[in-house]
């Protein structure tokens, strides 16, 4: 539940429960105040969803555990949707964009449009925070099996099945009405798809979507979930009475609002009715274990023998077969993480460099070195390092200066940290300062002029800050969601600017269709193709 579509005081009475219990809670996709990292407030699960909303280095720092959104079990299909009357002036500013506007993630077509993207990311995740594990949130269906599978190849960590149980704090009535299906289904063949792949052992298994009661747990782990997620349960503990007004701002009760005066006056939830609620929920669960005869849970997960349909006309109108197959194979996690094959020795080396100057940052540091198209994510274990001890200060300009030469990979200079220069000579691949936060990113080549391609998609995906300049053409998708960037290109493909909500992008050649579709901020400069294509620009911004 982010921090936009609940209130702060909701927010953070639902952290500090979950921390003192032992617990995790959930950022959203929302951003977090910074105030908030390591302290008794902060959200040990920071959300990583297509909007990128506050996602920054330090952010990703704060967290135990990463989570990337590809949809929502409620809505699956949409983005978070946050209408403008709940984006406040707190708001606007941890989402890094202008208070008072609606804001939509887009559905996940941008840097996860592809299996291979969505491995890419969660490679980039696993840089700038080593230490924490990163999930993928997937949508209960039929075929999620295949999906996750997939997802495990791609070293994730944790993967969630989301049902449609599930409530959201800020979507309309027409995106929620019949919509989604029951995590039963989606968690059973997740788990049976990944023992059918000798999968199971590499990742953990978690679900969620209107999870309430000791017997929904029992259920979810004897179809094998390890871990188990709520929402709504938490929020009605808290004070909610499922008036089902979220999306409008007047939450009589001050959770779902950014309303000062209904929050201050109406919202009384408490950290203990939290604690009270999963102890007496971990009471339930105990007994009902007892009576099964299990003394741990890790002996319950993946026990779906012991369920059986009702012996009741209605029920055995069904086909429950798929759902209690059991396959052979583990049914828990063996290793907390799902190590990349590829370890990064590159970067580490540079690291070792680097370390001089993030320590003494008064002695700036030059790194020379020859880059390879298989060297992916170059910057980002140096910048999560940078906001492990600084934040997202980061450094003083051109602390660590990085000359290059070659072809880098994908994902040069993602979550770039200020403080960072980062110069090639050459070309680079897709995702260029992906989710940057400052620093600065040159690109030359001998090669020059508008059809020269320089870079490749979905460069400046998600950036908050920086610089990034190249002398040459870029893909599809260049700046989308960018929020606080400067850059200067010299031609790009469609779908430029697309969800921009601040920072300055000039094309100096020409660009493709679908110039600045759906952006809120920011300042775009361009040439179009054609006069048609120049008037459904100006109509988009």
């Amino acid at each position: 539940m982010s921090l936009g579509s609940i209130s702060p005081e909701a927010h953070e009475t639902i952290a500090i429960a979950m921390n003192r219990i032992g617990g995790q809670s959930n950022s959203g996709e929302g951003g977090e105040d910074k105030a908030r990292f390591g302290t008794e407030r902060v959200s040990k699960i920071k959300q990583v969803a297509s909007g990128r909303f506050g996602v920054t280095p330090a952010y990703l720092r704060s967290a135990e555990e990463i989570q990337i959104k590809v949809a929502q079990g409620a809505k699956p299909g949409e983005g978070g949707q946050l209408p403008g009357h709940k984006v406040s002036e707190l708001i606007g500013k941890l989402r890094h964009t202008v208070p008072g506007v609606t804001l939509i993630s887009p559905p996940p077509h941008h840097d996860i449009y592809s299996i291979e993207d969505l491995a890419q990311l969660i490679f980039d995740l696993k840089q700038v925070n080593p230490k924490a594990r990163v999930a993928v949130k997937l949508v209960s269906t039929v075929g999620v099996g295949t999906i996750a599978a997939g997802v495990a190849k791609a070293y994730a960590d944790k993967i969630i099945i989301s049902g449609g149980d599930g409530g959201t704090g800020a979507a309309p009535l027409t995106s929620l009405k019949f919509a989604g299906n029951p995590w039963e289904i989606g968690l059973s063949e997740a788990h049976n798809a990944l023992k059918a792949n000798n999968l199971r052992g590499l990742v953990e298994l978690q679900t969620d979507g209107g999870l309430k009661t000791g017997l929904d747990v029992v259920k979810a782990a004897l179809l094998g979930a390890e871990s188990y997620a709520f929402g709504t349960g938490v929020l009605t503990i808290v004070g909610c009475k499922m008036l089902r007004i979220c999306h409008v701002n007047k939450c009589s009760v001050g959770i779902a609002t950014q309303n000062e005066k209904l929050r201050k006056e109406f919202f009384k939830g408490h950290v203990d009715q939290i604690i009270n609620y999963f102890t007496f929920l971990a009471e339930d669960i105990r007994s009902i274990m007892a009576e099964l005869g299990y003394k741990t849970m890790e002996e319950m997960i993946g026990q779906v023998g012991v369920l059986s349909v009702k012996d009741d006309a209605f029920a055995q109108k069904f086909d429950f077969s798929s759902i209690l197959h059991q396959e052979k194979g583990v049914n828990t996690h063996q290793q907390r993480f799902n190590h990349p094959f590829d370890d990064n020795s590159f970067e580490k080396d540079v690291l070792k460099e680097a370390m001089t100057a993030i320590k003494h940052p008064e002695q700036p540091i030059r790194i020379n070195r020859e880059i390879k198209n298989v060297h992916r994510s170059f910057g980002a274990l140096v910048s999560g390092e940078i906001a492990e001890y600084y934040g997202d200060e980061g450094l003083n300009a051109d602390t660590i200066k990085m000359n290059l030469t070659g072809v880098a990979g994908q994902a040069l200079g993602a979550f770039l940290a200020p403080g960072v220069s980062i110069y090639l000579e050459g070309v680079a691949n897709d995702y260029i300062g992906k989710g940057m936060n400052g620093g600065k990113i040159v690109i030359t080549s001998k090669n020059e002029g508008e059809e020269f391609a320089a870079g490749g998609n979905t460069c400046l995906y998600g950036a908050t800050g920086g610089k990034l300049y190249i002398s040459g053409s870029v893909g599809e998708r260049f700046a989308v969601r960018n929020s606080g960037a400067l850059a200067i290109v010299e031609g790009t493909g469609d779908n430029a600017c697309e969800y921009m909500t601040g920072g300055v992008v000039v094309i100096l050649g020409q660009t493709g269709i679908n110039f600045g579709a759906g952006m809120t901020g920011g300042i775009s400069l361009c040439m179009i193709k054609s006069i048609s294509l120049l008037k459904m620009s100006i109509m988009n911004l």
